[in-house]
């Protein structure tokens, strides 16, 4: 849960800000031959393999996101001790790789993921000076959502050992959850508190959780039910008996309720307790109002944006952005006839929740509308992927609605990964328990965005590569994975057959100030002391979405600072970088060419991003 040596922290900071460095070259080296590079890229890519290795064996979690079943009875230790541990051990592997490796004597290729792997480990150390700064538990994130959604989406039973290790998994979770109230406590003793609506939220999913069979009265709770299900299914197979299967259910029954239930408990009592400690809602709420929270949001910004982008700079790009998309917004309003300012068709779009035109009927088959028309518009994409792309992906994309445990009003959609193996598909998951707020011009931008050619395309590309080690196939860069889910919603304007209907449209480009606000309003709060409704109704004025949407995504921004400038920062720059390659090759530049060039290394900071294109256009001209 905690991803991020406090020695020359100065430095790590300016580093991470920055971007990697690469050692200095030393004079008068003998010239490297071809072979002898790819001997020592060879040697490379196998230590990054081993270290890899070493390192998955921290997290049995992510071990299980890979859909690999060892250390599978088991979940990820949540202490500061284990962080530190972890830490430790990734500083010294990456001292081991400066000491082992000639960075001059690798490729283009080999020097990339050199200097991505030293570019997290510059993260990790610039981080630890944070530890205590971010929220354990809030509405967004914590292990309350976590455990119950990886436990029944991801942890797959196929044999009576894959059930026995689920029954421990869940035993095992109330100690992981625990150790995380623990450092809820530690940050909260430093003066960290989240924001009540946070802990409100907190405490709205916990109690869903733990309502039901065999905690309370009435239906079984959702992960009995899933236990219940998987023992049916290992009984119908005839891996279980009858009996076995009635001790496999009470032995769940005592996990859930002596182990789970109690974790639960404690994570409403701390939210109950500490939300006393709550900023008022009527004063700034922003990183900037922590502990040392100036220095920690630009290390946050710097994190997600990979740029050296200030707070300042980042606010005055938002402002540019929400002016320039106002113009075509405009020319819109004006092709469906609209007589009225862009502000007033704001409004008649967002009170419109009455108008079959406008949005699905807020009922269980205005639900399941809303996932088979977001089905047919992906896989209208996926028929004219080929135009656009030469990689394409193995792993297939399911759309979803949110579990009702933590399925919340107006709250932004979502992707989860598959297996590289694509044996689980990816999963695009919708929360449709309003569908006031769920308009219909959004759900195409959205379906482009979360499933293809966003996240689903990138993120099972990434997994499924060969020839890069394993860690850059799992590699996360807010800045690249989400600047390319948001270049993907402007691509898929060039598909046939989309945004036909000029209102899909405007939601498109909804879409996109929605991410240029961002900057402003994520800037704003963390930086510039503005209040929970100063950032609600800059919204509203600027887009057309309800209020119940602008409060869901200010209170995301509020409680994880900086994450949402990275969207925008790495849209422009992939756009910027097709039109540098555009401009260079002219009647050389292939499409599919530069997207698996974007696509084809996996995530990574925008700097070398750059660097990785500018060598595809270097090799494009030379040809």
């Amino acid at each position: 849960m905690i991803k991020q040596t406090a020695t020359a922290i100065a430095l790590a900071l300016a580093l991470t800000a920055c971007g990697p460095t690469t050692p200095a070259a030393e004079p008068d080296k003998p010239e490297i031959t071809a072979e002898e590079m790819a001997a020592n890229g060879e040697r490379l890519n196998a230590w990054f393999d081993a270290k890899y290795e070493e390192e998955l064996q921290f997290s049995p979690v992510g071990l299980t996101f890979l859909g690999r079943k060892d250390k599978n009875d088991q979940i990820d230790c949540f202490t500061i001790e284990c962080y530190k541990e972890q830490l430790a051990w990734r500083v010294a592997a990456t001292e081991e790789m400066e000491r082992e490796f000639d960075y001059d004597a690798l490729s283009p290729a080999d020097k990339i993921s050199y200097d991505i792997w030293k570019y997290q480990t510059e993260q990790e150390v610039a981080g630890d000076a944070y530890l205590y700064n971010g929220y354990v538990f809030d509405q967004m994130n914590g292990p309350q959502g976590f455990v119950p959604t990886f436990l029944i989406n991801f942890h797959s039973v196929d044999s009576v050992e894959d059930l026995d290790a689920l029954i421990t998994r869940i035993s095992e979770s109330g100690r992981a959850m625990n150790e995380a109230i623990d450092l809820a406590r530690e940050s909260a003793a430093r003066g960290v508190h989240a924001p009540k609506f946070a802990y409100e939220g907190v405490i709205d999913q916990s109690q869903k959780v733990i309502t039901g069979a065999p905690f309370t009265e009435g239906e079984d709770s959702a992960l009995y039910a899933d236990v219940k299900s998987e023992i049916a299914k290992l009984k119908e197979s005839g891996d279980l008996t009858e009996e076995e299967a009635d001790a496999k259910l009470e032995q769940a029954r005592i996990a859930l309720v002596d182990y789970f239930l109690p974790a639960y408990e404690a994570i409403i009592a701390f939210a109950e307790e500490d939300m006393a400690n709550s900023p008022d809602s009527d004063k700034p709420v922003g990183a900037d109002t922590q502990p040392d929270g100036k220095a920690y949001y630009n290390h946050l910004l710097a994190t997600q944006t990979t740029t050296n982008l200030t707070a300042d700079e980042i606010h005055e790009i938002g402002l540019k952005e929400v002016a320039r998309i106002h113009e075509e917004m405009e020319a819109i309003k004006q092709e469906v006839g609209f007589e009225g300012t862009l502000q007033e068709f704001f409004t008649m779009l967002r009170d419109s929740k009455d108008d079959e035109r406008f949005y699905y009927p807020n009922t269980d088959e205005g639900r399941q509308a809303y996932i088979d028309d977001a089905t047919r518009d992906i896989e209208n994409i996926k028929e004219n992927l080929p135009e656009f792309f030469g990689i394409l992906p193995k792993a297939d994309l399911v759309v979803k609605r949110v579990e009702p445990f933590r399925e919340q009003d107006g709250a932004a959609q979502h992707y989860y990964p598959g297996t590289p193996d694509g044996t689980r598909p990816g999963t695009y998951y919708a929360h449709l328990s309003d569908m006031t707020a769920m308009p219909k011009r959004e759900l195409e931008v959205i379906a482009y965005h979360e499933g293809i050619p966003g996240h689903h395309m990138q993120i099972s590309i990434a997994q499924e590569l060969e020839g890069v080690p394993q860690f850059r196939t799992q590699a996360g860069f807010t800045a690249y994975i989400e600047g390319w889910a948001l270049y993907s919603e402007w691509l898929a304007t060039e598909f046939p057959d989309t945004y036909q209907n000029p209102y899909s449209d405007f939601g498109r480009l909804g879409s996109e100030i929605w991410r240029a606000i961002r900057l402003v309003v994520d800037t704003g709060l963390h930086s510039k002391g503005w209040t929970e409704e100063e950032a609600v109704q800059y919204f509203l004025n600027n887009t057309a979405i309800t209020e119940a949407q602008a409060r869901s995504e200010i209170q995301r921004y509020i409680v994880m600072p900086g994450q949402a400038t990275s969207y925008k920062i790495g849209m422009m720059k992939l756009q910027q970088l097709r039109k540098k390659a555009e401009d260079e090759l002219g009647d050389k530049f292939d499409i599919k060419g530069f997207h698996d060039t974007v696509l084809g290394g996996g995530a990574m900071p925008l700097e070398i991003l750059e660097r990785r294109v500018d060598q595809w256009i270097a090799e494009q001209q030379a040809a």
